[in-house]
């Protein structure tokens, strides 16, 4: 399957993304979502051994300049692996989900995905940030951590309490993060392809904390791909 002429169109455009390797493109929602900045928080550590394996790095998301600043320095994703868009255009040429959109405006429907409304399994994954998950590994070095729980694997409250660092961050800069609260329930997507343009792997976000198929890692898609280099 042949990669969308939308998105291979903006890659034309960046330098490093042409044909001719393989490409992990990351489109955000607005920048300001949490999924946004759990992503890229997960995505930084591997970024030596994604250079290593060949595997050039684009990131978009909805936001202004001020936006992308703030994201990268918080995140610490190199800003050079990030562009912004001012709307949801390109997200609407990739087939993206927009999230729920019943009357009432962006804040309602936000609020309604939040309770699981019009957005599978953020509900679930809510209640994994609480109770622990022995499969995903540990986040942080707490010693309360340790003694709740042990180490070496995600604690109960460990990942609820990095996503509550997270919203700290964002609410206290929130119109630096979202110049506009229009595009607040845009889902994202990932999407990995081959040199020729063809797709290695997609994934399409179907809701709030859904940003990959398997949360508990969620750059498991990545690994085959590590391993062949």
């Amino acid at each position: 399957m042949q990669a969308p002429q939308a998105l291979l169109k903006r890659l034309a455009l960046v330098e490093g993304m042409e044909p001719g390797s393989r490409r992990l493109v990351i489109v955000f929602g607005q920048l300001g979502d949490f999924d946004s900045i759990e992503y890229a928080q997960a995505l930084v550590p591997l970024l030596p051994l994604l250079h290593q394996s060949g595997l050039n790095l684009l990131a978009i998301g909805i936001g202004d300049q001020g936006s992308a600043d703030r994201f990268c320095s918080y995140t610490k994703l190199p800003r050079t692996h990030l562009q912004v868009d001012a709307d949801n255009c390109l997200h609407g040429q990739l087939g993206l989900y927009a999230g729920l959109q019943v009357p009432g405006g962006a804040w309602p429907n936000l609020l309604m995905m939040c309770a699981g409304i019009g957005s599978p399994g953020t509900l679930a994954e809510v209640v994994r940030g609480y109770t622990g998950d022995r499969s995903a590994p540990q986040r942080l070095a707490t010693p309360l951590f340790r003694l709740a729980g042990g180490e070496g694997f995600q604690r109960p409250f460990e990942l609820a309490s990095v996503r509550l660092q997270n919203m700290v961050e964002v609410l206290g800069q929130w119109r630096t993060y979202v110049p506009s609260d229009d595009w607040l329930t845009q889902r994202g997507g990932t999407f990995l392809l081959d040199g020729d343009d063809s797709v290695l792997y997609e994934h399409r976000d179907r809701g709030i904390l859904g940003f990959s198929e398997t949360m508990a890692r969620p750059l498991q898609f990545l690994e085959p791909f590590l391993a062949q280099a």
